[in-house]
């Protein structure tokens, strides 16, 4: 049996994506990590709701952080609502207008500003929902067989 000190430790980012799910999942919102909509852009969080609603939530560990994402505009056109995931230390005014806030850290989160509603058209929604799918059943083959072939493949 591999000792903990073998694992890689998570990182800030991670452990708030950790916390921010399992809130979502208490809202009836499946999640993935790390999820790909388009060349070029890598979302933390990807949220779909019991409903096929599509949430995005971006985590940031650090004001440096923050200050260096340049991409997150291009994630509006992939989801429903847009979220920032911070911890309670972090100086949420400068998070842009127009999107929503959950103050998270490892083991939970709370939704303190609801994201505004921008509904997908339905073949988008329909390419996310795939997109969605197929990296969730990868995660899982990957996980299932770390040894296997198919995590390089994953996006």
């Amino acid at each position: 049996m591999p000792d903990d000190l073998s694992r890689p430790q998570p990182r800030p980012g991670q452990l708030l994506a950790r916390g921010v799910c399992r809130h979502l999942l208490s809202h009836d919102f499946v999640t993935v990590e790390e999820l790909t909509p388009a060349p070029g852009l890598r979302v933390d969080v990807m949220a779909l709701g019991p409903k096929g609603e599509i949430w995005v939530v971006e985590c940031k560990s650090s004001r440096a952080d923050f200050m260096s994402d340049g991409k997150w505009q291009g994630y509006l056109e992939w989801c429903d609502r847009y979220f920032w995931a911070v911890d309670d230390a972090f100086p949420v005014d400068l998070l842009p207008d127009g999107t929503g806030l959950i103050i998270a850290d490892a083991y939970d989160a709370e939704i303190l500003r609801m994201a505004p509603e921008h509904k997908l058209a339905a073949p988008r929604r329909k390419v996310m929902v795939q997109k969605f799918a197929r990296h969730a059943a990868l995660r899982w083959q990957a996980a299932r067989d770390p040894d296997g072939a198919v995590w390089d493949g994953l996006a």
